[in-house]
């Protein structure tokens, strides 16, 4: 009786040790993957915020470029306009040399028609084909004259047309520009946005998992 006793109450002696021993080894288990989830949720928020920070920069980045294209675009516009000024200006200035030149020449023409009949009339020598021939000298150089301005106010049109066509490509590319920094720009913004939402995400989880370890 007293063998048998003694067995029972090793048997249960046994079990009762590895009951103890079991839950002891599933508490030391159990917060094994709490602590996991913590440290993994930590590390998804330092990720969150510099992905954030980046963001942020880039955004700021885009905003620098935005304002500088737009200054530029500003610049160039003046300078277009400008040019647009002085284009009209050359044209001006080129149409009254030509309507000055072109009475120059009728004066020479008539000058022409004039000597002829006075070495007619009263002689290579006289002093009416002197005089004659001192106005068409005179509207000879003044034609001349004319037609240099001409020439020189074509250059003029010519270099200001230049720039004011290129002043044009750059303001259509100072648009381009802007519109592609705009889109960036708001391209930032929507992934500042997500970053903190899933800045707010990732804390909500490490509130979550913190509290499920000390239950």
């Amino acid at each position: 009786m007293k063998g048998s006793q003694l067995l029972t109450r090793s048997l249960l002696g046994c079990v009762f040790a590895w009951l103890l021993a079991g839950g002891a080894f599933a508490q030391s288990q159990d917060p094994a993957p709490q602590q996991q989830d913590v440290q993994n949720d930590r590390k998804d928020i330092r990720q969150d915020k510099r992905d954030l920070a980046k963001d942020r920069a880039d955004r700021n980045q885009d905003q620098r470029d935005i304002n500088k294209d737009k200054s530029d675009l500003n610049k160039d516009r003046a300078d277009r306009n400008q040019d647009q000024r002085d284009v009209n200006r050359d044209r001006r200035d080129l149409n009254k040399d030509r309507v000055d030149r072109n009475k120059d020449q009728r004066d020479i023409n008539h000058d022409k028609n004039q000597l002829a009949r006075d070495d007619k009339k009263f002689g290579l020598n006289s002093a009416q084909a002197q005089t004659d021939r001192k106005d068409l000298h005179n509207d000879r150089v003044d034609r001349n004259k004319d037609q240099r301005d001409i020439n020189h106010d074509r250059t003029d049109l010519n270099k200001d047309r230049a720039e004011r066509n290129q002043d044009q490509r750059d303001i259509n590319k100072d648009k381009q520009d802007l519109h592609s920094d705009r889109t960036d720009r708001n391209n930032d913004q929507k992934d500042i946005n997500k970053d903190k939402r899933d800045l707010h995400k990732d804390r909500k989880d490490l509130h979550r998992d913190v509290h499920a370890k000390h239950r």
